[in-house]
């Protein structure tokens, strides 16, 4: 997560200096439609600014803020994707991150978005640009980033044991398993007509170790009685007798 929180104060870095050259992006764009005698329909889409970028940008300074444009949609759909990997995912973040990749869609129809206050990004352009022309491509940057710290807001209330592991993808666990746990689950799966004839197999044995064991005992008890009966009498020395 804090990863994530570095990576979105970067890309925020970035659009606080391309927001500074507001005047010189639609400058750009004006440039640009003219040399692709496309002054009509409004800049409605990423694709339709790389398209102005490759094929109609005459000078560097408009190459340039074009280039910081696209670079920011760039970064900011990257890290779109990679909050997928970072948190497992409910309703409210699924659906912020569903907007966000809509809007970062190169073919994404962009014309009817606005943004608002606390940004002022549309109060910069006359009435006539902002309403019939770059009202939606300067509120997309603005749009997105709000849904990410959106993102951020709603992850970083969620239980610990749902974020994910950045480097590997894994979930965290508050509880490790027990080091049984595999034995139990065996067991627990056994059918209980095995558990009980396994039962009362041993049961079985168990009798005949038993049984097996009493037998010995009794059979070292007489003879120990035999031998002792051999001693019982007199001692006599060995020879004739009369």
């Amino acid at each position: 997560m804090n990863e994530v929180k570095e990576t979105l104060r970067n890309i925020e870095q970035n659009y606080k200096l391309f927001l500074q050259q507001q005047f010189t992006f639609i400058g750009a764009l004006q440039h640009t439609r003219e040399s692709a005698h496309d002054m009509i329909r409004p800049v409605a889409s990423i694709g339709q600014v790389q398209s102005y970028l490759d094929h109609h940008c005459n000078n560097s300074t408009d190459k340039r803020i074009l280039n910081m444009f696209l670079n920011i949609c760039n970064d900011l759909s990257k890290l779109c994707y990679k909050l997928e990997t970072v948190h497992s995912g409910n309703d409210i973040t699924n659906g912020v991150l569903e907007r966000c990749k809509l809007l970062l869609s190169h073919s994404n129809d962009l014309s009817t978005i606005r943004a608002k206050y606390p940004h002022d990004v549309v109060n910069h352009l006359s009435c006539d640009e902002a309403k019939n022309h770059y009202g939606g491509v300067v509120s997309l940057i603005p749009i997105v980033l709000d849904c990410m710290k959106e993102w951020v807001t709603h992850t970083e209330k969620l239980p610990r044991h749902v974020l994910y592991n950045m480097s590997g993808g894994s979930a965290i666990s508050e509880k490790r398993a027990p080091q049984d746990a595999p034995a139990r689950a065996v067991i627990s799966q056994t059918p209980p007509s095995v558990r009980l004839e396994a039962q009362t197999s041993t049961s079985n044995k168990n009798n005949m170790q038993v049984q097996g064991s009493k037998h010995v005992q009794k059979k070292n008890k007489n003879d120990t009685e035999n031998h002792s009966g051999k001693l019982k009498g007199p001692w006599k020395p060995p020879g004739r007798h009369p």
